[in-house]
Parts: structure tokens; sequence; C-alpha cells
């Protein structure tokens, strides 16, 4: 009999790798390496179980858990940073490099790495635009997967691309941290009297987080395989999410949860009238702003969703979205 897989997981404390934690922990014996900042956040997973090993510190700072690093035959490297141009490139790029090159390649068996869909065309290649407009985020992303392609573990990793994520809930209670698609919608809701009777051209993937953590996990507790998705390089290229929707129904979907009348005609948000409000309104875009709105269906063929591998989603639609984030129908929202 094998020994259990020795999974090593990134931004173990966030929204993303709570949930993978936790689904390989319940549906697994694999034995979890935990890579995260501050353990008192860690709430989905039995933090002391034998299986479940902690590893606190910061990723820019890998060298006190290079033994352990290096003793995983799997990863899934959730971690990354925003915000700042000088952490970014850091985490995002340096500390990935560095990463890499503090795993034994004689146990590695696969790297789940994880990017965002935002740096994507339809056809899932690099959008130009991505390192000419993108934000300090976005542009970090394609140099990363740029520089993963010619790797010499290239065809041991599995990049993967969330498209937008829901998950924890808008009330209290869940102990899996709330994404920030789930935090928005709560945002939003006071505005759907307004937007319901706006209309735009737009429309984007989502996925559930508990779905990303059932096809990272099918795919880290299965047999690694070189690339097999055609057109794509080494790096197998999967960008995960439902089906598209568009803003239109998104709207649509929202205002009837909140047992809401949708109007059968509304004000079409063309690109002049944007421009219009922004300036209007004095709203602050950058670059990437003002491409994404030219750009505004961020679709991709194939997206795949749990159901590509033979498994189910938790929440495939909409609807079940806000369900299991606790969005309530009527009334007021909890503060």
């Amino acid at each position: 009999m094998s020994a259990p897989a020795r999974i090593l997981i990134t931004g173990a404390a966030g929204c993303v790798g709570q949930y993978t934690a936790e689904h390989l922990y319940r549906h697994s014996n694999a034995e979890l390496l935990l890579l995260l900042r501050d353990p008192a956040k860690l709430r989905a997973v039995p933090r002391h179980d034998p299986r479940i090993t902690l590893l606190v510190g910061d990723l820019r700072d890998l060298e006190p858990h290079a033994a352990a690093i290096a003793s995983a035959t799997r990863v899934i490297h959730t971690a990354t940073a925003w915000g700042d141009p000088e952490r970014a490139q850091q985490v995002n790029v340096v500390a990935v490099k560095r990463l890499l090159a503090l795993l034994d390649p004689q146990r590695l068996e696969q790297v789940i790495y994880f990017s965002t869909a935002s740096i994507l065309d339809r056809q899932l290649r690099l959008l130009p635009e991505a390192m000419a407009f993108g934000t300090e985020y976005i542009q970090t992303k394609a140099q990363c997967l740029q520089e993963l392609e010619v790797h010499p573990l290239a065809e041991r990793i599995v990049a993967v691309f969330p498209t937008l994520v829901f998950g924890g809930r808008v009330v209290a209670g869940d102990p899996h941290p709330t994404s920030y698609l789930t935090s928005g919608v709560k945002e939003a809701i006071p505005w759907l009297p307004l937007a319901k009777w706006l209309r735009a051209d737009a429309s984007f993937h989502f996925i559930h987080a508990a779905d990303i953590a059932t096809v990272c996990a099918h795919l880290a507790t299965t047999a690694h395989q070189p690339n097999p998705e055609p057109g794509q390089g080494a790096v197998r290229r999967l960008v995960l999410g439902q089906a598209p929707i568009t803003v239109n129904q998104a709207v649509a979907t929202l205002v009837r949860w909140r047992r809401g009348w949708v109007p059968p005609l509304g004000l079409e948000l063309t690109g002049w009238l944007i421009e219009g409000l922004i300036k209007l309104l004095r709203i602050e875009v950058n670059a990437w702003d003002r491409f994404s709105i030219r750009q505004r269906h961020f679709v991709h063929e194939p997206v795949s969703p749990p159901e590509r591998f033979g498994l189910t989603s938790y929440a495939p639609t909409l609807a079940s979205a806000l369900e299991t984030a606790g969005v309530p129908h009527r009334g007021r929202l909890p503060g």
C-alpha cells in the first residue's frame, strides 16, 4: 500500500484555501501541509489533527519551511497578493519561483497553480492587454504564467484560472471566509431598484469556492498526466467556472431572488453613456478598467466546472450560489 500523498496548500487560511483543505481532509487520506500567516483564521479544518501540519509564515520567506516543502508530493498554490506593486511582484512572481526551487523533483508529482481568468482571452490564450494595461495583480499573474510555460517543471503544472468566486455567507456562522464576490452581493442589494432599469451587453462566468475545491482535490488525488488539452503549451490551463451568464440575467436573478419585479425594458448602457457617467460622477478608472469596459464579455471556451471531470457542482446556478451564500429572499439584510 502506497504512502498517503503529502499535499502542500499555500494561502491555506484564505477562502479557496480553506474550502480545498476541508475537502481533502474529509474526502482523502492525504497529509496536509498548510502554509498560512495567521493560524487563528483557519476554522474549516481541525488544526491540531495529526494529518495536518501548519507552516506558519510569509510566502516571501520560505526558508524556515524548506524541509517540509521538499517533502511535498503535490502542491496547491492559492496564495496571492494585490494592491501594492512591490509586494505583488515578490509574492506573485519571485516567491513562486522560490517555491518551485524548494520542491524535490524526485518526489513531486504535480503543482496546481492559481492564476485568474481575467488574463485569458476566449480561447484561453494570454491577453496582450494583460501586460499592457493590467493592474499590478494582472501584470504579475501574466508574467508568472509566461515564466511557468518554460520552467523545467512545466509538464507537472496545472494552471487553474478561477472566474468570479462565491464563498462563505453574508451572515455570520460559516467557518469559511467570505469571498469578495459574496460580500459584494450584500453591498449590491440596495442598488437593485436602480439596476433593474439598466441593461448592459456583457457576460461572465462564476464558480463557488466549494466547486473549485472539488476540482482541485480531484486533480491532486488522481494520477497526473502531461497536458492533454489541445492547443496549449506544456502547462495545462483550466478555467474554473460555470456556464456564462449575462449581466442582465444576473441582475434579473437577484431582483427575483429579492421578490422584486423585473421591468421588460430598460436603459441600455452603451459605451458613450458609460463614459458620460464616469465623467459626471468623477469615477476614477485606470487603463485596465477601460479595457474591461470595452471587452465586456469575459467568457472562455472551454470552462471546467466539476461536471467536466465527472463530478457534481455544489452551486451550478446563480440562484443556488445565492442560496448557499445565505442571501435573504426579502426584507432587510442582516448588518
